[in-house]
C-alpha cells in the first residue's frame, strides 16, 4: 500500500515538473513569435523562388524585368554562392557525363557551341548596378560597358572551354553582340579572360540586325552544319541560345533569372 502511494507520490511530481518546463518554455522571453513582416518575407522568398523556377524552365517567357519584390533574392542568388554551385554541378555533368563519352569523328568536324554574355564571360557586375535585372535594359549603358571589356569569365565555363579544347573538339563562340561596334572589345576581353584557342568568334552582323536570337543563331548554326561540322554540344544562359534549328546533340542551359532574350 506504501510502495503503491510512493509511485503515485512520483507520478505527481513528474507531472508537476514538466508543467513547469513547458510554462517556461512558453514564456521564454528570448523566443520572438513569428510577426507578420516574417511571414510576408517567408511568402515573398516563396514567390520568387518560383518565379526563378517557371523562368529557367522556360514557363516564363517574354518577361521585361525581375519582379522588385524578388530583388533581394535575386542578389542573394547571384552572389551569395548557390549561381556559382549551380554552375558548377551543370558543368561538372556535362563533362563527366556526356564528354567523356563521345567518340570523336576525328576528322575536323567535331564542333562544340558556347554563348559568349553571361555563359564565358560574366555581365554580372553591370548587372548589380542595374539592380539585377529589376531596371530595364539600357542598350546604350550594356554597350559602354561592353566596350570596357572589363567581364571576368565565368570560371565553371573556362574549365568546359579548356576540356573541349584538351579533347580535340572546335569551339565556335556565337554572340549576339554587334560585330563592329562589340567586335574588336569582345575579342580582347576573351582573350584577356583565358579563352584562346577557339575556332570562330561569330557576332551579329548587319544581315541579321532585328532578327531574334533563335532565328539568327539558328541560321549561324546551319552554315556551321553545311561547311561540314557536326555539333556535339551547345551551351548558353538563354533558352534562345539552344533552341531552333541544328542545336547539336545535346544542347545545356545555365542558369540566368537576371534578363530574358528572345
Amino acid at each position: 500500500m506504501i510502495s503503491s502511494a510512493m509511485q503515485r507520490l512520483k507520478e505527481a511530481i513528474v507531472l508537476l515538473i514538466f508543467a513547469i518546463c513547458s510554462k517556461a518554455a512558453n514564456s521564454n522571453p528570448y523566443r520572438r513569435p513569428i510577426t507578420d513582416t516574417q511571414e510576408s518575407a517567408g511568402a515573398t522568398a516563396a514567390y520568387c523562388l518560383s518565379w526563378r523556377l517557371a523562368v529557367e524552365a522556360n514557363n516564363l517567357r517574354a518577361w521585361r524585368t525581375v519582379p522588385i519584390q524578388c530583388l533581394r533574392y535575386i542578389e542573394g542568388y547571384m552572389t551569395l554562392g548557390q549561381y556559382e554551385r549551380d554552375l558548377n554541378f551543370i558543368v561538372e555533368n556535362i563533362i563527366n557525363d556526356y564528354i567523356e563519352e563521345i567518340i570523336l569523328e576525328n576528322d575536323g568536324s567535331d564542333a562544340w557551341i558556347l554563348d559568349v554574355d553571361d555563359t564565358c564571360i560574366s555581365n554580372l557586375l553591370y548587372y548589380k548596378g542595374k539592380r539585377f535585372g529589376c531596371d530595364p535594359f539600357d542598350p546604350m549603358a550594356f554597350k559602354t560597358w561592353a566596350l570596357k571589356a572589363e567581364c571576368s569569365a565565368v570560371p565553371a565555363v573556362l574549365i568546359l572551354f579548356n576540356k573541349l579544347m584538351e579533347k580535340g573538339i572546335k569551339i565556335f563562340l556565337i554572340t549576339g553582340r554587334d560585330e563592329i561596334t562589340l567586335g574588336q572589345a569582345t575579342l580582347d576581353n576573351l582573350y584577356n579572360q583565358g579563352f584562346i584557342g577557339y575556332e570562330r568568334l561569330i557576332l551579329r552582323s548587319k544581315a541579321y540586325r532585328g532578327k531574334s536570337a533563335i532565328i539568327y543563331k539558328s541560321e549561324i548554326r546551319k552554315q556551321l552544319v553545311e561547311e561540314g561540322y557536326k555539333i556535339w554540344g551547345n551551351v548558353g544562359d538563354q533558352w534562345s541560345d539552344i533552341q531552333g534549328d541544328c542545336v547539336g546533340e545535346r544542347t545545356f542551359k545555365l542558369p540566368n533569372p537576371m534578363y530574358f532574350v528572345p
